[in-house]
């Protein structure tokens, strides 16, 4: 049963992977990023990868696309065509696709517990994660103990992409405030002149 649901949410990743590529409205894309995250949260459910799943749900599903909806609303929501080709990057798409394939057939079976990394850190984190009274659980153990490095260096990242998004919204806010007075400057000293013509040059409407 585990198979099944894997092979359906791995096939409907598949499925919209292709349709991100086929999209050309930038509101559509969003959307189905938003989607695609949703489905990669679900397939590490599966895998028993609980703190992945809430990760990929919250920043790819949940900020990200938040994120996204707010630039497209201060940008276009549709994407401008281009002169290049498609072909040179298909080309490196599949060559990538195959090697890291191609890189997969030395790897143990899924699932096999007997293979290096279950004899020698998982039951070594275990050991360790019980002689620990802080920790609710094992996850948050390795998490936040053992890997402690490690996931701040994620945070890290995280929180700098963030702010790097933030400084580019503002930016391009500022350009269109500036851009917005200029134009208001423009129509007042229109109006200005018009009525310098407009008015009267003498007392009586006559000119002096």
């Amino acid at each position: 049963m585990e198979t099944f649901v894997i092979t359906v949410l791995l096939t409907l990743l598949a499925i919209v992977t292709v349709a991100i590529i086929r999209q050309r409205n930038m509101y559509s894309v969003v959307i189905l990023s938003s989607v695609y995250s949703f489905l990669m949260a679900s397939v590490m459910l599966v895998l028993d990868a609980v703190d992945v799943a809430m990760t990929e749900a919250s920043v790819g599903a949940g900020i990200s696309t938040v994120i996204l909806l707010a630039t497209l609303y201060l940008t276009g929501t549709r994407e401008y065509p281009t002169a290049r080709g498609t072909g040179i990057p298909l080309f490196v798409s599949v060559v990538v696709g195959a090697a890291l394939v191609w890189g997969t057939f030395e790897l143990p079976a899924f699932g096999l517990a007997d293979t290096v990394i279950h004899k020698h850190t998982a039951p070594l984190y275990i050991e360790m994660s019980q002689k620990h009274q802080m920790p609710p659980n094992i996850v948050t153990a390795v998490l936040a103990d053992f890997r402690s490095f490690d996931t701040m260096g994620e945070v890290t990242v995280i929180f700098t992409a963030g702010i790097g998004v933030l400084m580019l919204l503002s930016g391009r806010r500022r350009r269109d405030e500036v851009e917005v007075v200029k134009v208001t400057e423009s129509v007042e000293t229109f109006g200005d002149d018009v009525a310098d013509e407009n008015e009267p040059d003498g007392p009586n409407g006559s000119a002096a």
